[in-house]
């Protein structure tokens, strides 16, 4: 599962990007992509300097400043974002190729058939997530009707 801080994470990118998608885009302040996307103001601060720092929004100060998505929705990551914000997304230490870290009750990993199932499993999950782009997300009605039946 993705934890609160990234749910909080999409929504504010998905508010920005429904911005950028305008003919006229403007900054948002905190406030504004708080209201937007029903995130609590509190959290986003901390979130967005994240994200910032990551260079995919950019913050401008003044008057007219806020926050805006400075890269393309396609070239938004979000399996990138979910490392970046909540660590490791392999269900296994030993799994992961960014923070592996051998199981300590592991004898053999060769042989390990806990890590076998789960690789395959891992496998098919990365296929479709490495993938996934905030453009995705952004135009992911059609798919999600036919997911959901909403």
């Amino acid at each position: 599962m993705i934890t609160q801080k990234m749910k909080y994470a999409l929504k504010a990118l998905l508010v920005l990007g429904d911005e950028a998608a305008k003919g006229q885009p403007e900054p948002l302040t905190i406030e504004e992509i708080a209201r937007r996307s029903g995130t609590p103001k509190r959290f986003l601060e901390h979130i967005l300097l994240e994200v910032r720092n990551a260079g995919v929004i950019a913050s401008i100060r003044g008057r007219a400043g806020g926050y805006s998505l400075i890269k393309k929705p396609s070239d938004v990551s979000i399996p990138e974002l979910l490392r970046m914000i909540d660590g490791p997304i392999a269900p296994l230490p030993c799994l992961s190729r960014r923070a592996y870290q051998r199981c300590e009750d592991c004898a053999d990993e060769a042989s390990c058939r806990i890590r076998k199932v789960f690789a395959e499993m891992f496998w098919s999950y990365l296929v479709i997530i490495e993938s996934l782009t905030l453009e995705d997300m952004l135009r992911s009605d059609a798919a999600a009707h036919q997911v959901l039946g909403a």
